[in-house]
């Protein structure tokens, strides 16, 4: 069993979209599917304990990351502190889920799906493939957040609007700039602006620093808005509906 926890894996490597990555993205794109069109009016009942075990895993799973780091010495300031964006989103979907604060949805909304999808697609596993628990933390993070999203649009009611996207677009880029600060005070490379990560990532395919900064935002702004149209074209549609009437 402590195998599973140490830092030098013997065991097999992780390997984008082979069949324990394949499997998993399989099983959250299930639980999601499930959530949108299979759980048809849950009772409060049943939402508040959904709800109430989306956080615990969010909670459990992050500090276990935080405690495993620690154990094996690789636990710093300039790596784990939770300014990443996919951390802060673990901190603030477990919040939310308990407290339903709507201010902090629409950021989980655009950020959370945004940011985590991209995690569970190109995991930063490193070598650890299945059954470490590094495998099982970076898709469990990660596709508790995206549930968290997809769970509180469609059972509790919340929705982004425009205005709530300029929130998110203005917001993140006072967060970047707040992480601008930290890194140069730290040393370290929190949402990885202060240079590319030392991992293979899309990152690499983009222009040096600091203009793939600027890709990056433009992806991200490129993201959100895919995110919005179902909506924009329902509120579109509603419109027109009203203005026959």
């Amino acid at each position: 069993m402590l195998d599973l926890f140490v830092k030098d894996w013997k065991g097999a490597p992780f390997q984008l979209f082979g069949p324990p990555h394949v499997i998993a993205l399989a099983i959250i794109l299930a639980i999601n599917l499930w959530l949108i069109f299979g759980w048809k009016n849950p009772s409060p009942q049943a939402k508040r304990i959904f709800r109430y075990t989306l956080a615990i895993v969010l909670v459990v799973v992050e500090s276990l990351w935080h405690w495993w780091n620690w154990s094996i010495g690789d636990w710093s300031i300039q790596y784990m502190l939770p300014l990443h964006v996919c951390s802060v989103m673990v901190w603030l979907s477990a919040f939310m889920l308990v407290t339903e604060n709507f201010f902090l949805y629409d950021f989980i909304y655009f950020m959370g799906i945004g940011a985590a999808t991209q995690a569970l697609l190109t995991p930063d596993a490193g070598i650890y493939g299945f059954p470490h628990f590094r495998f099982f933390q970076v898709i469990l993070s990660h596709g508790a957040i995206v549930t968290t999203a997809v769970y509180l649009t469609t059972k509790e009611g919340f929705r982004p609007t425009f205005k709530s996207l300029l929130k998110v677009a203005v917001g993140m880029n006072i967060y970047m700039v707040f992480i601008l600060i930290v890194n140069a005070l730290l040393g370290s490379n929190y949402m990885f602006i202060a240079h590319k990560p030392e991992t293979p990532t899309l990152i690499d395919a983009m222009p040096p620093w600091p203009w793939y900064i600027l890709v990056l935002e433009a992806m991200g702004l490129a993201i959100c808005l895919i995110l919005y149209i179902p909506f924009a074209i329902k509120d579109w549609r509603t419109k027109k509906v009203g203005a026959f009437n």
